[in-house]
C-alpha cells in the first residue's frame, strides 16, 4: 500500500533591490556633468560671450566628474573587470549597451573639447562642442530611459522619466558651476572679487529651468494619482509614506522653493544666497535621485 503524503515548503524569498544607492550616485554625477557641459556650450558653441568666463571651469568639472561617475557603477555591479564584455555582447535594443559607448566616447569628446578651448580654437572649439551636446543629452538621458522602460515598476515607468533627468541635470551642471565660480573669484582670484553680475546671471537661469522641474515633478506625481492601484499607491508613497520627508521637505522644499525663493526676490537676492541656492539645489537633486531609486524599488514584486 503507498500512501502520498503532502508537504507544504515555505521559503523565505528577501526583497532584493537591483538598483541602489550607488547607482543613484551614478546619475546624480552623470547628470551635473551633463549639465556643466551643456552649460560651457552656451559660450563657444551658441556665442553667448557673456558665458566665456565660466567655459573653461564648466568643461573641466564636466570631465572630472564623468571620469568619476563610472566608478560608482562598477563598485555596485560587483565585477568590474568584467566590464569589457558589455562591448562584446552588445544588446541593440538594451539602453544599458548603448550606455557603455556613450560612457566611452562622451568623456574622450570633453577631453577633446576642453583641449581645443585651453588652445583658443573656436573652429575646433565648436566642433567638438557641438558633437558633445547630443552626447552630453545621451549620457544622461539614457539613465531615464534605464528606468523608464521598467514597466513593472510604476514610479519608474513614465515617459517623463528621461525629461525629468534632464532637466535636473541641467539644473545641477549650473548650480556646480555657481558654487565653482564663487569660490575661485572669492578665494584664488587676484582680486579676490565676486563676479556678481555672471553669479546673478547664471542663477537666474538655474531658477528658469529649476520652475520647470518643479512642474514636471509635479505633473508627474498627478499622473501617478490619477493611475492604477499600484501607481497611486507609489504616489502616495512620496506623498504620505516613507518617502515623504525625504521627498517633499529636502527634495523640493529645500532644494527647489527655497532656492527659487531666494533666487526671483529681489530682497533676498546676493551673490552669497545666490550661492547658498546652488548648494540647496545640488543637494535637492542628490535626493532626487536617491528618492527615485529607492522609492522605485520599495514595494516588492511579489
Amino acid at each position: 500500500k503507498i500512501s502520498l503524503i503532502m508537504i507544504d515548503i515555505l521559503y523565505n524569498v528577501e526583497h532584493q533591490e537591483a538598483a541602489g544607492i550607488l547607482i543613484a550616485v551614478y546619475f546624480y554625477l552623470t547628470g551635473i556633468s551633463a549639465g556643466s557641459f551643456i552649460l560651457s556650450t552656451l559660450a563657444y558653441v551658441f556665442g553667448q560671450t557673456r558665458y566665456k568666463p565660466i567655459g573653461k571651469i564648466a568643461v573641466i568639472l564636466a570631465t572630472v566628474v564623468l571620469i568619476i561617475a563610472p566608478m560608482a557603477l562598477l563598485i555596485h555591479v560587483g565585477r568590474p573587470f568584467r566590464a569589457w564584455r558589455l562591448f562584446y555582447n552588445i544588446n541593440f535594443t538594451s539602453p544599458i549597451s548603448w550606455g557603455s559607448f556613450l560612457l566611452t566616447l562622451y568623456p574622450i569628446n570633453c577631453i577633446i573639447y576642453g583641449y581645443y578651448i585651453f588652445k583658443n580654437n573656436a573652429k575646433m572649439t565648436k566642433l567638438f562642442g557641438t558633437i558633445g551636446i547630443p552626447l552630453a543629452v545621451s549620457v544622461h538621458g539614457y539613465c531615464g530611459f534605464i528606468l523608464g522602460f521598467a514597466k513593472a515598476r510604476h514610479l519608474w515607468n513614465t515617459a517623463l522619466m528621461p525629461i525629468l533627468f534632464l532637466v535636473s541635470a541641467i539644473v545641477s551642471g549650473i548650480a556646480l558651476v555657481i558654487f565653482v565660480v564663487y569660490l575661485k573669484d572669492k578665494f584664488f582670484s587676484q582680486e579676490k572679487k565676486v563676479n556678481e553680475e555672471l553669479i546673478f546671471d547664471l542663477a537666474k537661469l538655474m531658477g528658469g529651468f529649476l520652475l520647470l522641474d518643479l512642474f514636471l515633478v509635479l505633473s508627474d506625481v498627478l499622473i501617478l494619482l490619477a493611475g492604477n492601484e499600484d501607481a497611486m499607491k507609489a504616489g502616495w508613497l512620496l506623498l504620505t509614506g516613507k518617502f515623504a520627508i525625504p521627498f517633499l521637505g529636502i527634495e523640493n522644499g529645500l532644494g527647489k522653493v527655497l532656492p527659487a525663493i531666494l533666487i526671483f526676490s529681489t530682497k533676498l537676492r546676493t551673490a552669497n544666497r545666490m550661492v547658498l541656492a546652488s548648494f540647496l539645489v545640488m543637494f535637492g537633486i542628490l535626493f532626487m535621485r536617491l528618492v527615485v531609486v529607492l522609492a522605485g524599488e520599495f514595494y516588492p514584486l511579489i
